[in-house]
């Protein structure tokens, strides 16, 4: 196959990250490392950690609930970066606040736990959401209100806009026909972390209309993409964020992101309270007074010895640019999926079979597919794990923490799950036997990828799966999925 500008001229833009890529991430060629699991985890430039010890060998910082000038200092630098979350979001602080959290995981549980859901409300997911999203239906089933999954569909893993507004629509007599009620909750993700689909953004709005609140997952959105939070753009009630996805670091550290008037309806709903989240609290009598706005909601003391990096990699970002980070995300992603499409056995039977779209079209930088061996079945995802980790290239296998998209690009229906529940096993391959496959390989690109990372990934491929019969014999148990 030919050039990457061949296909995809735009690409010539981004050279500039190449010397990024030779400097700042020098440690990956250094080390002859493959990574190819941008969606799992971004990776964090020099500059990123000389900062962060610059700034704690020059500032004393304190308890942010304590009162003095190291106190003060930590404060201020907690502060900056959540006004840099907003700006970075082109969020109005009078319409918008973010709650640190300890990851993506912490901020949906913030909205779960706190989330007004009744008998008379529903909470609408799409099946394709992550684990971290689904668990969100344990606290909506304790409070009686239903949960209706929207189904993706193959082959391209999309959601058919006409179920999701069925979904949605208002029912007579199951909801309040009050102008000002709520009849539930709306979470989906902006880009899928199995197939790469991007959902459109305008199903907020659409939602809302009917009268949901709406909960958008963009963990995986926002490392290669702007999501913009003005009038103009889209104001969902929730956004949940992971950082280290964005830029590699800090770990440690999420955000949700939430509209004021929405966290004004959930204060009222927290199921306990903690230190830093009130304003006094009683022993003698059952009595406290919550802390105002998203101090109700970071429970305990914030790390903000790590929260200002925050600011350092949104910063970091910006000075390369959004723009060109998509274009080179999209690029190398449009170009592995071409070449991954072409690769044949000697037969002239395909090598891959690809779950989700097969260009670009509304998707991000994350590509699912299986390998198959020269008899058609497909490559146990465990022995590809192996012999990838044995040449250096970090990339993923498994489920990906989403079922439901597994559950479509494998054709597996609720008649084949129900048998899941009928076997009693600590063992998970006693449970994959029944509905097997269930697992997939990964790979997705970053903005310091290159399109040596392409061709070293596809030169192993061919090397290792052409016209090769594989077994499963000897390969370690599932752990999980």
């Amino acid at each position: 196959m030919g050039s990457i500008l061949d296909s995809y001229p735009d690409y010539a833009s981004t050279t500039k990250l190449d010397d990024l890529r030779a400097t700042e991430y020098s440690y990956l060629d250094e080390k002859g490392h493959l990574y190819l699991d941008f969606t799992g985890s971004g990776l964090a430039a020099k500059s990123q950690f000389t900062a962060h010890e610059s700034r704690l060998r020059q500032t004393l910082f304190g308890n942010p609930h304590s009162t003095n000038p190291a106190s003060q200092s930590a404060t201020d630098h907690v502060e900056e970066a959540r006004a840099r979350v907003l700006e970075h979001l082109n969020a109005s602080p009078e319409e918008y606040t973010a709650i640190f959290t300890l990851n993506a995981t912490g901020a949906a549980r913030l909205v779960a736990e706190a989330y007004p859901f009744k008998r008379q409300t529903r909470l609408v997911l799409t099946s394709d959401n992550h684990n971290s999203v689904n668990g969100l239906r344990e606290f909506a089933r304790r409070s009686h209100a239903q949960t209706v999954y929207v189904p993706v569909r193959s082959p391209e893993l999309r959601v058919d806009p006409s179920d999701l507004m069925s979904a949605l629509k208002r029912r007579r007599g199951l909801f309040n026909s009050a102008g000002r009620s709520r009849n539930g909750l709306f979470a989906y993700p902006v880009q899928s972390n199995f197939s790469g689909v991007r959902h459109p953004l305008s199903w907020i709005p659409a939602a809302q209309k009917e009268g949901y609140d709406v909960l958008v997952d963009a963990a995986a959105y926002l490392s290669s993409s702007k999501l913009d939070l003005s009038p103009t753009g889209v104001q969902p009630e929730f956004v949940i964020v992971s950082w280290y996805k964005l830029f590699g670091y800090p770990t440690g550290v999420g955000c949700l992101v939430v509209r004021r008037d929405a966290l004004a309806r959930l204060a009222s709903s927290r199921p306990w309270f903690s230190g830093g989240t009130i304003k006094a609290a009683a022993v003698g009598i059952p009595w406290h007074v919550m802390a105002p706005a998203e101090a109700a909601f970071e429970d305990g003391t914030v790390n903000f010895l790590s929260i200002p990096d925050v600011k350092f990699g949104l910063d970091w970002l910006s000075g390369i640019g959004m723009s060109l980070i998509e274009t080179r995300v999209r690029c190398l992603t449009g170009w592995c999926l071409d070449r991954l499409q072409n690769l044949q056995h000697s037969d002239g039977s395909p090598m891959v079979r690809l779950y989700g779209p097969t260009d670009m079209e509304m998707r991000g930088g994350t590509i699912s597919f299986n390998f198959l061996d020269v008899s058609g079945r497909i490559v146990d995802e465990r022995l590809v794990a192996i012999e990838s980790s044995a040449e250096k290239i970090s990339l993923r296998t498994g489920c990906f923490c989403n079922p439901g998209a597994g559950e479509t690009a494998f054709g597996l229906d609720k008649r084949a799950l129900m048998s899941l529940t009928k076997i009693q096993s600590n063992s998970m391959d006693n449970y994959l036997r029944l509905i097997a496959p269930v697992g997939a390989v990964r790979i997705s690109f970053g903005f310091m990828s290159t399109t040596d990372d392409v061709d070293r990934f596809l030169d192993f491929a061919e090397r290792t799966y052409r016209d090769r019969l594989t077994t499963t014999n000897g390969l370690p148990p599932h752990e999980g999925c």
